[in-house]
This record gives structure tokens, C-alpha cells and sequence, in this order.
């Protein structure tokens, strides 16, 4: 019989294994599972083992954050301060505390040694708040005379850039001195590498008196201080289950991971290890082993997340289309979608200031090339499906989304709305930066296209080929229907109910268009309409790059970049 096991190489090689008792760090016995795998009976010396495949998450990931700050501010002139960082994260409308770092002692430029832990999501905003503050007289919360500095930022941010060194700001917002912090980011997971390892075993020591042993195996790594843990170098002990609890120990043997892939390396290579119990080996004059354990096969599976490719270098390249079609009503009416009331943005300004302001942390030069399309335009009020709304033809970038909404604002009283909805050409438009991309073969950027419309697609043929093309690219398209219209063509496009195929019948290569009308996110938080918009682009930047076989660039070297504090 054979014994299989699918595990997840993070900072150490070994499987996801099940939750441990943390006594012992063994299987608890209420789950008749080990560490490997789930328990199976057996009649048989040798054992089997065939655990679930690990379920891989490719767009939500944990990130871990370290700090350390420069040149922070005496409290007075006798002592230096004993600093500690507050984490804050703003959520439902408020800051919450999610995690601090230690204390350090009479330091005035430290050096954190614990970890700040958070989930990740590309999807969401995640604005962030670190305060220092002294903590020498057992002070737990940044007091305004504990208060060393704070700054903010998000979280996308700090990934796009690896390290981020901001200056401390006092509560009058003026710089604390010369004192700055940096944040440096990093997945949890090392790498995400996945190892198969197939074992079997034979003549196991016999553990019960009227029946054969139910062996299974836990994987340990030896620290230099003697305990254990699920890491790179890795250490086997085979026990003998028993329903009470009180499992019996059968042996042990000790490899490395290197050693794993060595000896296994050629087809039909194995590795074969004699399994020791140290107490039989010490007291029985011809003892040789209680069974071996070999090892018939250790494959490993290159799997990267968006996170590997965003830190590799990969940027997100942004690019807004809006419809001005007719249909939307006459913008000088307070019923029309484009209506510029001073009281509160239109529909198409909260979607883009939501969808647009996570992108935008994601995008080196913070330009967006930003579209209309159904109107007509000056000097010849000719009708245009792709026009800059900057009116600069030969660069129709803005600078950040305020720059597309200042420009949004400009264009809106210089054009005439008409129409059809024709979106193919806007789709054609960003396909072709996207192709130029996909020729290098390298993933350094990948293309999202916003198309905030009010109605029905007038060219839909033309549309579903487009889109049947471009999901050959790197390239995303997310669809804000805004207003009231019958959206039933563009739900037929997000292809959740079946896979789109263009008129000839090709199908598309991937799912890339996300659609979703604006009326079901009217009175939730921007940052819920950008959170169902974007979930889906992490997963279709990996599935991209792994369809073509890109691997991510390497990690960028942490180099301190001054990042400008996020827009109130």
C-alpha cells in the first residue's frame, strides 16, 4: 500500500496540516487524523496515507509587516524612549487596533523584531495607521504625552513598493523632527512551492496485542533549542494510533528536504530510511530497526500568487472609459446621471472614485488614460467611441483619479451627448497596449479596463469578439452599469453563467469581464462597490501568467521611497 501526502512548501517544506494539540503537538485524537494525513484503519504492516489537495487561494493572501523607525523624539532630555508601534486599520467606518509590536528599551531608532500580520486583499482599500508612542511608564495607547508620531498609508501601497519610509507626523500634523518609519512588506509565505511526497513503509513494529499497528506519521523540524516545528528541515516519527490517545511510538528518522530531492531525482529512484526507536536501539542487544520507510517519489509545483507577481515588478495599468451617450439625460437636468450637483457626486464620480482609488497604488506613474465614448465631439461635433476626455489625442493621460475627475468635469459641458453604445472600440483600444505586453513575455504589466455605462451594448457582436480576444491578454475588464437600463447583454458578457464565445463560436480563453450594476452598491460603502468589482482581477493576473508560462521578476531590493499621504 502506498502512503501519499500533498503539502504547501512555505518558509518550510511540509504539508497544510490539520490543527495540533499545542502540549504535545500531536494530532489531537478527537480527529482521527495525523499530521500527514487522515488516519486510515489498516490490516496491513504497511501503511497508506491519502490526504485532501490543499485548497490554494490565489488573490487573498497575508501579509507580514516589519518596522523600524529613525531619529524618534526624547520625551526629555535624561532618557531615550522606550518605543512601541500601534497598527490601526480603518474598517466599517472606523480605526481599529489590529496588532503592536514589542517594547523597546531606551531606543531612539529601533528595530522591531515582531511581525506585524495582516490579510491582504487587492480588492479593498485597507488605509492604514502606525502610531508610536513611548511606552516607559507601562503606557499602552499613543497619550498626547506618550505620542512620538503617525503617519498613514495603505496597504497596497506597501506592497507595490516592498519598503516604504514615510516621516512621523505630530497631532498638528507638522513633522516630529527628523524621525521617520519604514515599513517593509512581505508575504508569510516565503515561496509557494507545493511538494509532493508518496511514502510507503514496511514491517512496522506490531503496537497491539491482538492486532496489527495503525500507524501514522508526523513531520517535525528540530530547532537549535530542541523544539519542534513544520519547517524547512524536516524529521519523521512514525506512532502507532490509538483512539485513547496515548499513541505508541514506533520510530523516528531524521533527512533534509535537499537530501528528498537528491535521492529521488531519477525515474524510479527511491529512498529508504531504517525507522529507529531510540529506547529499543538502547536496551535490546540485537536490535535493528522497528521497519523502514521509503520514499517513492518528491515532486514539487511552482505555484505563484498576485502578490509574487506585484512585488516582482508586475504594474497594474489603468485605464477608464466613460459613456456619454444620450440615454444618460441632459447633464444640465438634476434627473440626468451626469448631473454635476455640488451636494453629492453623480453615480459614474463614486465609481470611480472607488474602483480608481485602489487601482491607483498599483500603478508606478499614477496615469490613467481615461475615454469616452457616444458623443459628439468639438471642433467638428463629430460622433467618437474612443476620445480623450482631455482632449489630447496623442496623450490622453491624467495624473492620478483626480486628474480623470478634473478632466470628467471639463469635458462634460464641451460635448454633446448621443450615441449608439458602441463599446468594441474602447476594448480594441486597450488591447493593443496589452498585446505590445504580451510579445515581451515578461509580466510587467497588466491591463484593467473600467467602462461605466448607463444601458444596453449597441454593438454586442463586435463586443463579445473584442472581448474574446483580449482574454488572450493580459488585460481585465470591469463593467459599472449606472442607472436603472436593462442589463441583462452585460451580465450575458461577465460570462459567470457559461463561458462567452464571440459569434463564430470561439470561446473566450479566460473569464475577464466582471460586471456589476451600481443601483445594489447606492447606499453601501464605496469601498464595497470596489471590493465586488475588483475580487476578481488578482485570480485573472495569475491564471494569465500561468497560462503562458510567466513566472514573476524577482522581488524588487528594498529601496526607501517617500510616499505621499493618501488623499482625505
Amino acid at each position: 500500500m502506498r502512503c501519499q501526502g500533498l503539502g504547501k512548501q512555505g518558509k518550510g517544506v511540509g504539508p497544510r496540516l490539520p490543527e495540533t494539540d499545542p502540549s504535545s503537538g500531536r494530532c489531537p485524537p478527537s480527529s482521527g487524523q495525523c499530521l500527514l494525513c487522515p488516519h486510515r484503519d489498516m490490516s496491513d504492516p504497511e501503511m497508506a496515507w491519502v490526504p485532501e489537495p490543499p485548497a490554494m487561494t490565489l488573490g487573498a493572501s497575508r501579509v507580514e509587516l516589519r518596522v523600524s523607525c529613525h531619529g524618534l523624539l526624547d520625551r526629555d532630555t535624561l532618557t531615550k524612549p522606550h518605543p512601541c508601534v500601534l497598527l490601526k486599520l480603518h474598517s466599517d467606518e472606523q480605526w481599529v487596533e489590529v496588532e503592536r509590536t514589542e517594547v523597546l528599551r531606551s531606543c531612539s531608532s529601533p528595530v522591531f523584531s515582531r511581525v506585524l500580520a495582516l490579510e491582504y486583499f487587492f480588492e479593498e482599500k485597507q488605509p492604514l495607521q502606525f502610531h508610536v508612542f513611548d511606552a516607559e511608564d507601562g503606557s499602552t495607547s499613543p497619550r498626547n504625552d506618550t505620542f512620538l508620531g503617525s503617519t498613514e498609508c495603505t496597504l497596497g501601497q506597501i506592497v507595490s513598493q516592498t519598503k516604504v519610509t514615510k516621516p512621523l507626523l505630530l497631532k498638528n500634523g507638522k513633522n516630529a523632527g527628523k524621525s521617520t518609519i519604514t515599513i517593509v512588506a512581505e508575504e508569510v509565505s516565503g515561496t509557494n512551492d507545493y511538494v509532493q511526497l508518496t511514502f510507503r513503509a514496511h514491517k512496522l513494529d506490531n503496537k497491539d496485542l491482538f492486532s496489527k499497528s495503525d500507524p501514522f506519521m508526523e513531520i517535525y523540524k528540530t530547532n537549535g533549542d530542541q523544539s519542534n516545528q513544520l519547517v524547512w528541515r524536516t524529521e519523521f516519527l512514525v506512532y502507532d494510533y490509538d483512539s485513547s490517545g496515548k499513541h505508541d511510538f514506533i520510530g523516528e528518522f531524521t533527512s533534509t528536504f535537499q537530501e528528498m530531492q537528491e535521492g529521488t531525482a531519477n525515474p524510479g529512484q527511491e529512498m529508504q530510511w531504517d525507522c529507529i526507536n531510540p529506547k529499543y536501539r538502547d536496551k535490546k542487544k540485537h536490535y535493528k530497526s522497528s521497519g523502514t520507510v521509503v520514499l517513492a517519489q518528491c515532486t514539487v509545483e511552482k505555484v505563484h500568487t498576485f502578490l509574487d507577481y506585484i512585488m516582482g515588478g508586475c504594474q497594474i495599468s489603468f485605464t477608464v472609459a466613460i459613456d456619454f451617450t444620450a440615454s444618460n439625460g441632459d447633464p444640465r437636468s438634476s434627473q440626468s446621471l451626469h448631473c454635476l450637483s455640488p451636494r453629492q457626486p453623480n453615480h459614474y464620480l463614486q465609481a470611480l472614485r472607488a474602483v480608481g482609488g485602489i487601482c491607483q497604488d498599483y500603478d508606478s506613474d499614477k496615469r490613467f488614460p481615461a475615454f469616452g465614448f457616444g458623443a459628439r465631439i468639438p471642433p467638428n461635433f463629430e460622433v467618437s467611441h474612443d476620445f480623450a476626455i482631455n482632449f489630447d489625442p496623442e496623450n490622453p493621460e491624467c495624473e492620478e483619479i483626480s486628474g480623470v475627475i478634473a478632466s470628467y468635469r471639463r469635458c462634460l459641458p464641451q460635448i454633446q451627448l448621443y450615441g449608439p453604445t458602441n463599446v468594441a472600440p474602447i476594448i480594441n483600444r486597450v488591447a493593443g497596449p496589452a498585446q505590445r505586453e504580451q510579445s515581451t513575455g515578461q509580466a510587467t504589466k497588466y491591463s484593467v479596463l473600467l467602462v461605466l455605462t448607463d444601458g444596453v451594448v449597441s454593438d454586442m457582436a463586435e463586443t463579445r469578439t473584442a472581448i474574446v480576444r483580449a482574454s488572450r491578454l493580459p488585460m481585465s475588464i470591469i463593467i459599472v452599469g449606472v442607472g436603472n437600463a436593462d442589463f441583462s447583454d452585460m451580465r450575458l458578457l461577465d460570462g459567470d453563467d457559461g463561458t462567452l464565445r464571440c459569434p463564430r463560436g470561439v470561446p473566450a480563453a479566460r473569464d475577464i469581464v466582471q460586471f456589476v450594476p451600481f443601483r445594489d452598491f447606492k447606499d453601501a460603502s464605496p469601498s464595497a462597490l470596489a471590493k465586488c468589482v475588483l475580487a476578481e482581477v488578482p485570480r485573472q493576473v495569475v491564471e494569465y501568467y500561468a497560462s503562458q508560462g510567466i513566472s514573476p521578476g524577482a522581488p524588487r531590493p528594498c529601496t526607501p521611497a517617500m510616499t505621499p499621504s493618501p488623499s482625505p
